[in-house]
C-alpha cells in the first residue's frame, strides 16, 4: 500500500498536503541561505566560534518566545500564525539581501555579527511556525497515522538537506551569495500563496483547555503545568533534550570538521549525502509508520545514532565521513516523528500550542547552548591539544591523527558515548518506560472521512 493510499486523501487531508508542500519548498529556500551565510562566514573567519554564534542567533530567540507564541497560537487561528511566521522570516532574508548587495557594491564591508541582528528576527517570526503546524496536524489528520504525517514533516527537513547544500553551492558559484537570497525569498512567497489557499479546522475545547482559560500568563502556564503532572512526559522531555544537545553539537561540528580536510564544495557534496540519508528515513518512517511500540522506536534508532557517531571519527576521509553523516541524519526522522507522534497522541488538541511551545522552549535551548559550547570545545580545548605536540597528541592522535579537525573528531567520540548513555538513562526510567500504557490518549479517533463543512476558524481571531 502506498503512502498516499495509507494517508487517505480526504479534504482535511488535501489541507494538511498543500500545507505541507509550501513548507517544503521554504525549508528549501532557508536551507539555501543557512548554507550560503554560514559557509561564508566560517571561510571568511576559519572561526568555528563566529560560525557556531550564528546558530546561537538563530535559535536564542525561539527559547524566549516559545511560550508566549504557544499561548498566542491555541488562541489564533493557527494558519494565521504560520502566515505570520513565513512573512517575517521572508522579511529578514530581505535584510540580509539587501546587505550582501551593499557590500558587493563597495558601501560597506559586511563582517559576520552583521547577520546576527536580521537572523535573530527571522528566529523571532519562527518560534510561530511549528506550534501551530504541528497542534494543526492532529485536527488534520487520523491519530494512528500521526507518526506517518509527522515523518512527512522530516521528509520535508531531508529534501532540504539534499537539494541545499547542491543548490547553494551552485549558485555561490555562479552569482554568488545574492543569487541564493533571491531564491530563498521566492520560497517564503511561495509558502504564503499555499497558506492563503486554505482554511485549517478549529480545534474542540476540552476540560483542561477550559481550566486554562483566562490572562495570557495563565494559558502559557499551563502547558507546563500539564508536562509535569505526567512524570512520563517529563522523563520524555528530559530525554529529548539531552538527544538534542548531542544533536546540535554535532550539526555544528561538522562543517569545521569537513573543512579541515577538505574544501567547501565537498563540503557541500558530504551535506547533501547526508541529506539524503534523512530523506530515506523519513520516508521509511512514513511508509512503515514505526513499531507498535513507539518508544522502542524512539530509543532504539537514538542508540543507533549513538553508535554511528563513532564511524566519523578514526581518520579524515570523505567516503567515511559522509557515509556516517547519512546513516546519523537516517536515524532522525523516526526518533523525532515518534516523539512528536506521542506528545500529539496524549495532549488534547485544544492545548497542543502550549504544551508542544514548552516543549520547544526546553528543546530549543540546546542549540543556542550548543553554539556557545561549540566554540571554546573545538578552538579553545581539544583542537589546540589534537595539534601537532598537543595535550593529546601522544595518545587519542595515535589513533586518530593530529591536524585541523582532529580535535573535532574526539569531541564526535564523547557525543557518541553521551547519546548511548542518555538512551539508558530514560529505558531504565519505569514513567517512561511505561509512558504509553499510564498516560491515556487525549485525541479522538478521526472519522475516516470527515465532513466537508469543517468550520475554519473565525476570520477575526488574530485581533483577539
Amino acid at each position: 500500500m502506498s503512502l498516499s493510499q495509507r494517508l487517505s486523501i480526504t479534504q482535511p487531508m488535501r489541507v494538511f498536503w498543500i500545507t505541507w508542500f509550501g513548507q517544503l519548498i521554504s525549508l528549501i529556500g532557508s536551507g539555501l541561505t543557512a548554507f550560503g551565510v554560514g559557509a561564508k562566514v566560517f571561510m571568511d573567519t576559519r572561526s568555528t566560534t563566529q560560525y557556531a554564534l550564528l546558530s546561537f542567533f538563530a535559535f536564542a530567540p525561539m527559547v524566549l518566545l516559545s511560550p508566549f507564541a504557544g499561548a498566542l497560537v491555541d488562541r489564533w487561528d493557527r494558519r494565521r500564525a504560520m502566515l505570520l511566521a513565513d512573512l517575517g522570516n521572508g522579511f529578514s532574508t530581505l535584510i540580509i539581501f539587501g546587505m550582501v548587495l551593499a557590500s558587493n557594491r563597495g558601501m560597506f564591508t559586511l563582517e559576520p555579527w552583521h547577520f546576527y541582528l536580521p537572523v535573530a528576527l527571522g528566529a523571532c517570526f519562527g518560534a510561530f511556525r511549528w506550534p501551530a503546524f504541528f497542534a494543526t496536524v492532529t485536527m488534520l489528520v487520523p491519530k494512528q497515522h500521526l507518526g506517518r504525517a509527522n515523518a512527512m514533516a522530516e521528509v520535508a527537513n531531508g529534501a532540504s538537506q539534499i537539494l541545499s547544500p547542491i543548490v547553494a553551492g551552485a549558485l555561490i558559484e555562479a552569482v554568488g551569495l545574492i543569487g541564493v537570497l533571491t531564491v530563498d525569498v521566492i520560497s517564503f512567497s511561495f509558502a504564503v500563496l499555499t497558506l492563503l489557499i486554505v482554511r485549517f479546522p478549529r480545534p474542540t475545547v476540552s476540560a483542561e483547555g477550559q481550566r486554562g482559560k483566562g490572562s495570557l500568563l495563565k494559558e502559557m502556564l499551563q502547558g507546563w503545568t500539564f508536562i509535569r503532572a505526567r512524570p512520563g512526559l517529563l522523563g520524555l522531555l528530559g530525554f529529548t533534550a539531552m538527544a538534542s544537545l548531542c544533536v546540535s553539537l554535532v550539526m555544528l561540528l561538522i562543517t569545521p570538521l569537513v573543512l579541515g580536510f577538505t574544501d567547501i564544495s565537498t563540503l557541500g557534496i558530504i551535506a547533501s549525502v547526508a541529506g539524503s540519508g534523512a530523506l530515506v528515513g523519513a520516508i521509511t518512517m512514513g511508509v512503515w509508520g514505526g513499531p507498535k511500540n513507539a518508544l522502542v522506536g524512539v530509543l532504539g534508532f537514538s542508540l543507533l545514532s549513538g553508535v554511528v557517531l563513532f564511524m566519523a571519527a578514526p581518520v579524515p576521509s570523505v567516503p567515511l565521513v559522509a557515509t556516517a553523516a547519512a546513516l546519523y541524519l537516517f536515524t532522525m526522522p523516526p526518533v523525532m516523528a515518534g516523539s512528536q507522534a506521542f506528545w500529539q497522541r496524549k495532549i488534547p488538541a485544544d492545548l497542543q500550542g502550549r504544551a508542544s511551545a514548552v516543549k520547544r522552549m526546553v528543546i530549543l535551548c540546546t542549540p543556542p547552548i550548543a553554539a556557545l559550547l561549540a566554540g571554546p570545545l573545538a578552538d579553545g580545548l581539544f583542537e589546540p591539544a589534537m595539534a601537532p605536540g598537543g595535550a593529546l597528541a601522544s595518545t587519542m592522535g595515535r589513533l586518530l591523527g593530529v591536524g585541523p579537525g582532529r580535535g573535532i573528531a574526539v569531541i564526535f567520540i564523547v557525543l557518541g558515548l553521551l547519546t548511548i548513555a542518555n538512551v539508558v538513562v530514560a529505558w531504565l526510567n519505569p514513567r517512561v518506560r511505561y509512558l504509553d500504557r499510564e498516560v491515556p490518549d487525549a485525541l479522538p479517533d478521526l472519522p475516516a472521512s470527515p465532513p466537508r463543512d469543517v468550520a475554519p476558524d473565525a476570520p477575526t481571531a488574530l485581533a483577539k
